[in-house]
């Protein structure tokens, strides 16, 4: 397993994390036992993944919990999230402290390495900065945080407007971001910055449904065709990016995915989520093989590098629930 620094927390993480959230939640999202859901992320830490990303609202706190117990805390950075807020509107900073408090019974640990601010909406960033970040910085000084983070909202945020404004507070020192290869604002607005100021990156969103899915892609690229965003070709194929694939060296579309997310500069660790322990190695080894060729990525950066907001999906359980 490859490792890097994340920002400036002085941490060495895997370059995979076990994303669990998501539609899959490490198996909750496909029937798995919450044992063997946490025997799964087991897997993912026998096969070297140091960084396991949770949150409250995925409802994994406790899998984790019980996956990563008898193991040496120093071996693994576990990053976990509060909601700031519900349909009634931004709650008090006194429910985010209750909240870690409660993330940090579930994982059986007296601190979390990145306690983040989950799923930001750029309206409300000016009360997450005024109200919330002071009672974390005071939550950090007495030990129950490490590091603290934020994270963005892809679906209702696709331009990354809070996550531009956020990499320039230093109160955060890990963000959360989408990023892809048909969505590559960050390479522009966000890696810079965090490049510049040590911010350390976690990155979602990098393959998620639309290139999981033949029929999620060919729908996106329907649409797009039709908009005149990219070329009608596109739309004609029943394997769009296949030819780029196989001129890469690529075993899979997913592989080549991972691979272009995980050698950005600025990309620090690339989140994966399964809830398949096949599919754990199988990740492990995309996010972990070689760069893509120079000129394959001057294709990707020609062919969509103009795009924005594509197949930022909300995870499968949201999009049938009411919001």
């Amino acid at each position: 397993m490859q490792t890097t620094e994340l920002g400036r927390t002085g941490r060495i993480v895997s370059v995979a994390g076990l994303g669990c959230g998501g539609s899959s939640r490490v198996g909750l999202g496909r029937g798995l036992a919450p044992s063997e859901c946490a025997r799964l992320v087991r897997l993912a830490i026998d096969n070297g993944v140091t960084l396991l990303d949770t949150a409250e609202a995925y409802g994994t706190e406790a899998i984790v919990g019980a996956a990563i117990e008898g193991i040496d805390p120093d071996h693994l950075t576990i990053s976990t999230k509060s909601r700031y807020r519900d349909g009634s509107g931004v709650f008090p900073a006194e429910r985010i402290v209750a909240n870690l408090h409660a993330s940090l019974r579930e994982l059986k640990r007296e601190s979390v390495d990145v306690f983040h601010v989950h799923a930001v909406r750029p309206a409300d960033y000016a009360y997450v900065m005024d109200e919330i970040a002071p009672a974390l910085e005071a939550q950090k000084a007495a030990g129950t945080i490490r590091h603290i983070g934020i994270t963005e909202t892809p679906p209702n945020d696709p331009r990354q407007v809070m996550m531009t404004r956020a990499v320039h507070d230093p109160v955060w020192e890990v963000v959360m971001l989408a990023f892809h290869l048909m969505h590559q604002l960050p390479r522009r607005l966000v890696f810079p910055t965090t490049q510049q100021n040590g911010v350390g990156t976690l990155i979602m969103f990098a393959v998620r449904s639309i290139f999981s899915r033949p029929e999620r892609l060919r729908g996106a690229m329907d649409e797009l065709a039709a908009k005149g965003a990219i070329a009608a070709t596109f739309a004609e194929s029943s394997d769009p990016l296949g030819a780029l694939v196989e001129e890469a060296g690529a075993k899979s579309l997913t592989e080549f995915a991972y691979r272009y997310a995980r050698h950005e500069a600025g990309a620090d660790v690339v989140l994966f989520g399964t809830g398949d322990p096949a599919h754990v190695r199988q990740n492990i080894a995309a996010i972990n093989a070689p760069p893509l060729p120079p000129a394959t990525l001057e294709v990707i950066e020609g062919l969509f590098g103009h795009l924005t907001g594509v197949g930022l999906d909300l995870p499968d359980h949201m999009q049938r629930a009411p919001r």
